[in-house]
């Protein structure tokens, strides 16, 4: 019961911030981000809390996306992903790691000095942005369930030496 207040009371707070900043809604912004976690957390910087959330998910994605650009030291789960990409599926990879990477880079001064007008143009930007990179990410996806299903494919033939 009081999970659900502590969200309703977020949701009043981050509409005063919309409509002062022209923040996209907190329903499209908790569908990409799972930014209703942030009320479980008390803070006068719910802008900061939402944009944290936020790099949360943007900093899981390009670590994966790390992890298949540069498989070195990666688990074995990687190889079987990374053998089957193409120099397309490769370039495409490099091109969503910039992005997100951009985005990493820019949260280091909003972690250092604070700014309600500096975070409402982070969140912006990033959702604005976030629409088209997922698209990348779905397409990246769909890619890495082919290679994962021929893997399990050529696993099955088994060995007739």
């Amino acid at each position: 019961m009081e999970e659900i207040l502590l969200l309703e009371k977020m949701k009043k707070d981050y509409e005063k911030l919309r409509k002062k900043y022209n923040l996209p809604g907190f329903k499209e912004l908790n569908e990409a981000f799972d930014i209703e976690e942030a009320a479980e957390q008390e803070t006068d910087c719910l802008l900061r809390q939402i944009r944290k959330h936020m790099m949360d998910k943007v900093v899981a994605y390009l670590r994966f996306i790390e992890m298949l650009l540069n498989p070195s030291n990666a688990p074995m789960f990687f190889f079987a992903l990374v053998k089957g990409l193409t120099a397309s599926d490769k370039k495409l990879l490099e091109k969503v790691y910039e992005e997100i990477g951009e985005f990493e880079i820019s949260v280091i001064a909003l972690d250092c000095k604070y700014s309600e007008q500096g975070e409402a143009e982070f969140i912006n930007k990033l959702a604005s942005e976030w629409k088209d990179i997922s698209e990348d990410i779905l397409e990246i996806s769909e890619v890495l369930k082919k290679n994962w299903n021929q893997k399990s494919k050529d696993s099955d033939r088994g060995y007739c030496g």
